[in-house]
């Protein structure tokens, strides 16, 4: 697990990086009707902090995760939330928020298997953060392309 954990903490490094960027050039869209980088990091920060509240805590063995939410509307959702915050809170709040997540996953045992809402597929605590590993991928290029344009 601690080389998949690694991959997850690396974000930390893409996503302090940005704090040295003016806000105005974060709040820009990425492109027509995308997300600016400052949603980016919002929407990375409210996938963690559901993870870390909702999933985690019930990872045990032979546990059934919940279903996770609708993505469209758990995405409008960080949007709202983080409607009124500074890129800069954002990113510290981000950043604050993977260190936990990373700590609470690192606690669950190697050998605890879950399935999450009706999927039979068994996770672990590793499958389970590599999914949001690919994700951070997705979106870090976007935020690359972007700056560097």
């Amino acid at each position: 697990m601690c080389k998949i954990l690694k991959e997850f903490s690396e974000t930390l490094d893409a996503i302090q990086k940005l704090i040295d960027i003016q806000e105005s050039q974060l709040s820009e869209p990425i492109s027509k009707d995308k997300w600016s980088i400052r949603e980016i990091v919002g929407h990375l920060y409210y996938w963690d902090k559901y993870n870390l509240e909702k999933m985690v805590p019930r990872m045990t063995n032979g546990a059934n995760l919940p279903q996770f939410p609708n993505h469209d509307e758990h995405n409008k959702e960080a949007i709202a939330y983080l409607r009124d915050y500074s890129v800069e809170s954002i990113i510290e709040t981000f950043i604050e928020t993977r260190k936990e997540l990373i700590e609470s996953i690192y606690k669950v045992g190697e050998d605890v298997r879950f399935t999450i809402g009706s999927g039979k597929r068994q996770f672990s605590g590793e499958s389970f953060i590599k999914i949001f590993v690919k994700h951070d991928i997705h979106h870090l290029k976007q935020i690359n392309k972007k700056l560097n344009n």
